[in-house]
């Protein structure tokens, strides 16, 4: 049978009465806004802006998947939506694998049809003989 014990004893979490706070204290102290000179302030404007139009692309970009996506869904009666993050993701990641089916099932048709030409020529019209 197992020790009974009380509270916690996990490594990685601490009793905050006795150890204190879990959280690291920063040894470095923040620095003033004024601290900054103008340039940097400058500089980090410009980062900002530059990070704020790289997100709104993205946000747009993704946005425009979403909408793709429930345009094909209203246009298949009969299916239940499933507007969830985790169905866009699968439509971005596995549309490599439609095109990969789509390849393969125009290989397969390409070769059935040159079998059927063949038989024709050899069993029908008898073009070549063999023996």
């Amino acid at each position: 049978m197992a020790k009974r014990t009380r509270g916690s004893h996990r490594p990685g979490q601490r009793h905050a009465d006795r150890h204190g706070s879990a959280r690291p204290q920063s040894q470095f102290a923040p620095r003033s806004s004024s601290a900054l000179s103008e340039t940097e302030e400058a500089r980090a404007a410009e980062l900002e802006s530059e990070i704020v139009a790289q997100e709104r692309a993205a946000d747009s970009g993704r946005n425009r998947g979403l909408d793709r996506g429930k345009a094909i869904e209203a246009a298949r009666p009969g299916r239940a939506g499933s507007g969830g993050l985790l169905a866009a993701r699968a439509a971005e990641e596995y549309a490599y694998v439609v095109r990969d089916v789509r390849r393969i099932l125009l290989v397969g048709g390409t070769i059935a049809a040159a079998l059927a030409v063949i038989y024709v020529l050899v069993d029908v019209a008898h073009v070549v003989t063999i023996g």
